[in-house]
This record gives C-alpha cells, structure tokens and sequence, in this order.
C-alpha cells in the first residue's frame, strides 16, 4: 500500500511539474523563442567556431564569422524573396488585363445559379466596406507583429553569440546541475546533441529537395515555363512559414495565367502546390526530420501541435530538434521516468 501511495504521489508531482512547465513556456515565449533559436544557431554553429578556434582564431573573431555565414544565407533567402516580388510586379499589369474578362466570365458562371450580377456587386461593396473598417485594426497588428519579429531578429545572434563565448560556463553549470551521478552522462549527451541539431538541419534540407523535386514535377506535368526554377524557389521559399509559400506561388500562378490561355492552369499550379504542402506537412517533413533524429512520427507530429500551441510557428520548428535532444536524454537514464518515455520516443522500440 505505501508503495502504491508513493508511487501515486511521484506520478503527482511529476503532472504538477508539467503543467507549471507549459505555463512557464506559454507566458515566457516572448523571451524563450529568440533564445532557443540563439541556442539553436549556437550548436550548429559550435563545430565551425571550435574547428577555427583551434587554426589560431580568437573566440570572437570565430563566432563572427560563424554568424556571418548565417546572416549571409538570411540575406540570400530575402534577396529571393524580392527577386520573385520584381518580377511578380512587372507581370501585374498583363496578369490585371486577363484578370477582368475572367473576372466577368466567373460572374456569369455564378449568375447561372440564380445570384443576380448586381447581386453580386452589392456583396462585393459590403465586402470592401468591411475591409475598409477594419484596416486600422489589420495595420495595427501588422506593425506591432512586425516590430515583434525585428526584435527578435536583433536577439537571436546576440544571444547565439553569447551562447557560444560562454560556453564553458554553460556546461559548467549543467555539470553542477546534475551533479557527479550523472557527469559522465552529461558529456555524452552534450556531444550526441551537437550531432543531432546537425541531422536535424541535413534533415531539413533533404525535405526542402524533396518538395522542390516533386513542385518541378507537377509544373512540368502542366507545361509551366520555367518550372524547375520555380519548383526549387517555392521549396526554399517555405522557410518562411505560411508568407514564403503564399509569395512564391504568386510568380508561377502569374505565369500560367500569363502563358496559358484557360483558367485550370492557374488553378492546377495551386493544386500542385496544396498538394505537396500537404505532402510535406504529414508525411514527408514527420517522417524524414524524424528518421535524421531517430524520433518517432508520433512523437514529431505531437511535438509539431504541442509547439504550435505553446509558441505558434516558431514552436513548430524548435520543439522538433526539443524532442530529439529528449529522446537523447532518455537514451542514458533507463530505470527513470524519462527512460520509460523512450519507448514512445525512439524510432525503433524494440532494440
């Protein structure tokens, strides 16, 4: 019976512990996520400072040129982003002169199922006039979004920077933390977790080629000019979430409305592009990110929700290298709560 009472009383504990924990991450989010992401730079970097550290660089000069590889593929990834806004806005007004008949052949279409063309003016005027009322509001949280994403842009380097000068005295406390029980524990998860970020990141990149292999695919199959490049551009472009892939899909979408001469093009590009979004959101980001991490797809896809909850899009990308770096902690603590976690964790349960 005291046994039982203990063990109820642990298992207790530990949900309390749990909750307190998510509370924390939700209401602390606007100082956790640029630091994880400052983190997140800080390890992968880490084995480019200390290779240059160890050719005669001073620490400081290492981690500089560290982060300039990372602000240079940021700038490389805006300077695309712009490009396809250049060339999106020279094909507006063509794009504008096919957009009018369409326009009036979708209201006669509509028309053909008893909503009267006036009709459908008067539900288009309400419309902008509600838009209109509400742009104070749309302005609003666009701006204060936007500054919110500018300081965050501003700390993340900063605290990449102090992550990597300071990292012995980050792992002198981890040491202190979990004590001499665990030292020798600690030194072969720090090392296993730097090798993890780095299969976390190739991980990444084998689903960016992927998903730009099958966009060049369905715009090939549809006759799109240019479709590799335009495949390829989409499939870098979803680093941004949600924008990056709403604003490269402009481009072609432009450019077979531009090009073809029936609406299904368009609307094909779309599909395509839906469809391998959905690809990439269920299937294949779960199943390769997590066969580089050696973590389950279940475990992945509830670190995806659980992160998006908790801290919306950044918390989709950074609970996944998370959970990855528990499942790595859970490897060398058997016996434990966290080992038994393991058998949901681990790719492969049963070894």
């Amino acid at each position: 019976m005291d046994t039982q009472h203990l063990t109820s009383r642990s298992y207790s504990r530990l949900l309390q512990l749990t909750v307190f924990l998510l509370v924390i991450l939700y209401f602390g989010r606007t100082l956790f996520i640029p630091m994880c992401y400052g983190l997140l730079i800080a390890i992968v970097l880490y084995p480019v400072c200390r290779w240059l550290e160890q050719h005669g660089w001073p620490r400081s000069l290492a981690i500089t040129a560290g982060l300039l590889i990372v602000a240079l593929l940021f700038a490389t990834l805006v300077a695309l982003l712009l490009i396809q806004l250049h060339v999106f806005w020279k094909d507006f007004p063509a794009l504008l002169t096919k957009l009018k008949p369409a326009l009036l052949q979708f209201q006669a279409w509509i028309a053909s199922f008893g909503i009267s063309t006036p009709s459908q003016d008067q539900w288009w005027q309400q419309t902008l006039q509600q838009m209109g009322s509400n742009m104070g509001r749309f302005i609003k949280v666009t701006l204060s979004a936007g500054m919110s994403g500018f300081v965050t842009l501003f700390l993340v380097p900063v605290y990449a920077a102090l992550f990597l000068y300071n990292r012995a005295v980050f792992v002198r406390f981890l040491a202190r933390l979990v004590g001499t029980e665990y030292s020798e524990q600690l030194q072969v998860v720090l090392q296993e977790v730097i090798h993890t970020y780095f299969n976390f990141i190739k991980g990444m990149i084998i689903v960016y080629l992927i998903v730009g292999t099958l966009n060049s695919i369905g715009l090939l199959a549809l006759g799109i000019p240019h479709a590799i490049l335009f495949g390829m551009l989409t499939a870098v472009m979803t680093i941004i979430p949600y924008v990056g892939i709403f604003i490269s899909a402009l481009l072609p979408i432009s450019v077979a409305w531009i090009t073809k001469d029936s609406i299904w093009y368009p609307l094909g590009v779309v599909a395509v592009f839906a469809f391998v979004q959905y690809l990439e959101g269920n299937l294949i980001f779960p199943r390769v990110v997590a066969s580089q991490l050696k973590v389950s797809t279940w475990a992945t896809l509830v670190a995806i929700f659980a992160g998006g909850i908790l801290w919306g899009v950044s918390g989709m990308i950074l609970f996944i290298p998370f959970t990855g770096i528990l499942k790595i902690i859970s490897d060398h603590l058997p016996g434990t709560f966290l080992g038994h976690l393991n058998v949901l964790l681990d790719r492969d349960p049963k070894k």
